[in-house]
C-alpha cells in the first residue's frame, strides 16, 4: 500500500501518531508562512481573509455533508461542546460513555446542575433512557480507536427524544461522516483533519440551533461583523456562524488548504487505506502474541505496550503510550513499508523486554 498523499508529506521518521497531531501537508506550510510574511511586512493583508476562512468553512461542510450555513468555526473541541453544555437547562440528563475524552465531557459534568451519567461504550444505546436530554459521544475513542456504533445510538436518541452530540475529532479525515444525522458535531482540525493547531469546527442543524445561546458571541458572530464592533452584538448571524469564535487566521490559512487535499484525495479512498494498514498492524502484533483493542479503525491500541514507546522514538517510529497501550495510527501519508517497519523494531523491543 503506497501513501496517497504523494509529495505533500515528507516525514523524516515512521511517524504513526495522527492520533495525536497530523502532519502538515506542504501546501498547508506555505499558506502559514506567506501570511505571516506579509503580517510581518505590514501588508494590507496580513490581518488575514475573511473569504479564506469562509473557503476553510466550506471545505469542512464538504467533508462532512453539510451546508456551510450549518458550521462554525472555533479553536477547540471543549469550547464548542460549552456552548452546547451552557445552553442545556438545569436538571438536564446527560448520557456519555465511560472514558471518553475530557475536553468533551467535562463542561457537562462541572455545571453541577445536570444529571450526568455514564455507561460503557459498548453499552450506551441501551442506556438511553426516557428523560435522556442529550448523548454526548465520540464517533472514535481517543485512547484505544473503538468505533461506536453510531446507527444504534442515533436510533436509540431518536426513540428517546434524545438529541445527539458526536466527538468526530479522531474520525474526521477518514470515516464518513454525515454530519447532519446530528444535532450537533464537534471536530478539532489538527488530527486527521490535518489542519493546524488553533483550528475546530461545530456543526447545528437548523433545528438545533435554536436551542444553543451564543454564550461567547463577539463581533465575528455578528450578522454585520463590523456594524457589531462596539457595544453589545445587537443582531447575531442567522446561520451557525452566530456561534463562531474569532479566528486564529494563521491557522485557518493554513486549513483551507489541508481540507482542499482532503477533498482532492477522498475519504472514501482515505478510509479502506489507512484501516488496510491498521489491520495489517494488528496482524503483525498478533503473530509476536499480543492482543490487540478490536476495531475496524485508523487507530490501533495494544494493552501493555505502552512502555515500548520511547524506545520505538529512539528508532525513528513515532506512536503514543495511552493508559499503558502502545498506540499507533495511520493516516494517508503513511504505507504497508511504515507498518512493516514499526512491527520490526517492535519485535526487537518486546523480545529484549521480556
Amino acid at each position: 500500500m503506497d501513501t496517497l498523499g504523494g509529495a505533500e508529506f515528507a516525514p523524516a521518521q515512521t511517524y504513526l501518531n495522527t492520533a495525536t497531531c497530523g502532519l502538515l501537508p506542504r501546501r498547508t506550510v506555505e499558506a502559514v508562512k506567506l501570511l505571516a510574511e506579509e503580517n510581518a511586512a505590514g501588508g494590507p493583508d496580513g490581518a488575514g481573509s475573511f473569504e479564506v476562512v469562509a473557503a476553510a468553512r466550506a471545505g469542512f461542510a464538504r467533508l462532512v455533508g453539510v451546508d456551510p450555513d450549518r458550521v462554525a468555526i472555533g479553536a477547540t473541541v471543549s469550547t464548542h461542546a460549552a456552548i452546547v453544555a451552557a445552553s442545556l437547562p438545569a436538571g438536564a440528563e446527560v448520557l456519555y460513555p465511560e472514558g471518553d475524552f475530557s475536553s468533551l465531557i467535562t463542561p457537562f459534568v462541572v455545571r453541577g446542575d445536570l444529571k450526568a451519567r455514564s455507561a460503557p461504550l459498548e453499552e450506551l444505546a441501551g442506556a438511553v433512557r426516557p428523560g435522556t436530554d442529550l448523548v454526548v459521544f465520540s464517533s472514535v475513542q481517543s485512547a484505544d480507536g473503538r468505533v461506536a456504533d453510531l446507527a444504534a445510538l442515533r436510533e436509540a436518541a431518536a426513540t428517546h427524544g434524545a438529541r445527539t452530540l458526536l466527538d468526530a475529532t479522531q474520525s474526521a479525515g477518514w470515516l464518513p461522516l454525515d454530519a447532519g444525522a446530528y444535532d450537533y458535531t464537534v471536530a478539532g482540525g489538527y488530527k486527521f483533519l490535518l489542519c493546524p493547531r488553533g483550528t475546530s469546527f461545530l456543526t447545528v442543524t437548523e433545528e438545533a440551533q435554536e436551542s444553543l445561546v451564543p454564550v461567547h458571541g463577539g463581533w465575528f458572530a455578528g450578522e454585520d461583523r463590523y456594524g457589531s464592533c462596539y457595544g453589545p452584538v445587537e443582531r447575531f448571524a442567522a446561520s451557525a456562524r452566530r456561534f463562531d469564535e474569532a479566528p486564529a487566521f494563521l491557522a485557518y490559512h493554513g486549513a483551507e488548504r489541508s481540507l482542499a487535499l482532503l477533498h482532492e484525495i477522498g475519504v472514501e479512498a482515505v478510509h479502506p487505506h489507512v484501516t488496510g494498514l491498521a489491520a495489517r498492524f494488528r496482524a503483525g502484533v498478533e503473530r509476536m502474541g499480543y492482543a490487540s483493542v478490536p476495531a475496524v479503525s485508523a487507530t490501533v491500541a495494544v494493552p501493555g505496550l505502552g512502555r515500548l514507546v520511547p524506545g520505538l522514538a529512539r528508532a525513528g517510529v513515532i506512536a503514543s503510550d495511552r493508559a499503558g497501550s502502545l498506540r499507533v495510527s495511520f493516516h494517508l501519508y503513511n504505507s504497508a513499508a511504515d507498518v512493516d517497519r514499526a512491527l520490526g523494531v517492535l519485535s526487537g523491543l518486546a523480545g529484549h523486554s521480556s
